[in-house]
């Protein structure tokens, strides 16, 4: 159970792709003082709890409304995530910046700057394929622990801005990015070797 919470935990960390949601708010929120920003890094995590716990713990009803098998979903995911890895190796991933005046906390920051689409698919699999109560229970820990880190990030933003610098800061999310493209992988060749076999 212990090795389940540490997979759950690192896997949707990276998934979470949190050096480039902190290179994004630190860039939709450049001209906030520093209270408003902590007001908005808040907001930001409790958005991405809400969203991220409706898919992982409701994604099992999801497919069996849409009669879609996991095993199709995990090959539509995979591909979705493995194609935001690139942008993020590339140096694509980008976000425009919008007046100070305007409410990023929850869009775009939570959707779909932290929680994208390659991260919903990744959620809605993982939820689906854990069968018993105690293994939901422990992933969910792990995921909400996940969530609390990257919050805990924005909310320390502005400190390590200073200490890594735009330069720092990309180079992480390109290495964000090489992990997100080998779990990408892993997610899409499990659905293909199910769905063919």
């Amino acid at each position: 159970m212990f090795t389940l919470f540490i997979n759950v935990f690192l896997k949707m960390f990276i998934l979470l792709t949190p050096f480039f949601v902190l290179s994004a708010f630190l860039s939709l929120t450049k001209d906030v003082l520093q209270s408003e920003r902590q007001r908005i890094a808040l907001k930001v995590t409790f958005s991405v709890i809400l969203t991220c716990f409706a898919l992982f713990l409701f994604g099992r009803y999801i497919f069996a409304l849409f009669g879609i098998t996991l095993d199709a979903f995990r090959i539509g995911a995979g591909t979705i995530l493995f194609l935001s890895a690139v942008s993020m190796i590339q140096g694509n991933a980008s976000v425009s910046h919008q007046g100070a005046k305007e409410d990023v906390a929850v869009v775009p920051l939570a959707i779909p700057i932290t929680v994208g689409p390659g991260t919903i698919g990744a959620l809605l699999v993982m939820g689906a394929g854990l069968k018993t109560v105690p293994e939901k229970i422990i992933a969910s820990l792990g995921l909400l622990c996940a969530v609390l880190a990257v919050g805990g990030l924005l909310i320390i933003a502005g400190r390590l801005e200073k200490i890594l610098g735009q330069q720092g800061l990309s180079i992480l999310t390109k290495l964000t990015g090489l992990f997100v493209s080998a779990i990408a992988a892993q997610i899409f060749f499990t659905g293909l070797k199910n769905f063919l076999g």
